[in-house]
């Protein structure tokens, strides 16, 4: 078996890199396109971050053996991939290189969309016509970016509207009263009643106290029955003093 030739090697490594990088690879067939279209075609791709290429079937699909990708079927004719690789500006964005062949093909029937690949999965030409109705990468962005943004502002808002809100509240209140209201003071109990309790704890000892001391009469007449004891009694104090 002769070794391959440099050249071929070369091709092979290069489209081998190229789908090993790309995003994605639309494989096309432009049979029947002129010069002049082919030029148009090439800018537009170019224009939505992609690139054309022409290889021979052969190489492309030992490249895609040694990446172990099934696109034999697809490299029948005079074939053209498209891959998408950014052009080196931005993020790469398969939607709008499908929205370019979607739209040449429908003007140019000589152009034919045959499927591709996204990453490693194979994209038919149905699914590639719907990768073209979805919105640019930039478009969804600021989609996403709106409706975060959204609540945010929304919240925003009403943090600001608070204190507002509070303030009227806190005025409100206080027209009508002072706010909270609070609790009301203890009640003294009247000067009046603390004297009557006063007074009737004088009274009821100035009684207890006539009670217990006899008439002055009664008095007189039990010391004088006691005359004998009172003078056995001063005996007995002066014999105390004597001793």
């Amino acid at each position: 078996m002769e070794n391959p030739r440099p050249e071929k090697v070369a091709i092979v490594d290069e489209v081998r890199e190229r789908f090993s990088s790309a995003e994605a690879a639309v494989l096309t067939e432009y049979r029947g396109l002129d010069v002049p279209a082919m030029s148009d075609l090439r800018r537009q791709i170019g224009e939505a971050g992609a690139s054309y290429k022409i290889y021979k079937n052969r190489l492309v699909k030992r490249a895609a053996a040694e990446l172990e990708i099934e696109i034999d079927d697809l490299l029948v004719g005079p074939t053209a991939i498209a891959f998408v690789d950014g052009g080196g500006e931005g993020p790469a964005d398969p939607v709008p290189l499908a929205k370019v062949l979607k739209k040449f093909a429908s003007e140019n029937e000589n152009l034919v969309v045959k499927g591709g690949l996204l990453g490693d999965v194979r994209l038919t030409v149905d699914e590639i016509n719907s990768l073209a109705d979805v919105a640019p990468r930039e478009e969804l962005l600021a989609r996403l970016a709106g409706g975060l943004a959204a609540p945010m502002v929304r919240f925003a808002g009403l943090l600001q509207a608070l204190p507002q809100n509070f303030a009227y509240a806190l005025q409100a209140l206080i027209e009508q009263g002072g706010g909270v209201d609070a609790p009301a003071p203890a009640e003294e109990a009247p000067a009046g009643e603390g004297g009557e309790d006063i007074d009737g704890a004088q009274a009821a000892t100035e009684d207890s106290n006539d009670e217990g001391s006899a008439p002055d009469g009664e008095a007189e007449d039990s010391n004088d029955n006691e005359g004998p004891a009172e003078g056995g009694d001063d005996t007995a104090g002066e014999d105390a003093g004597d001793e």
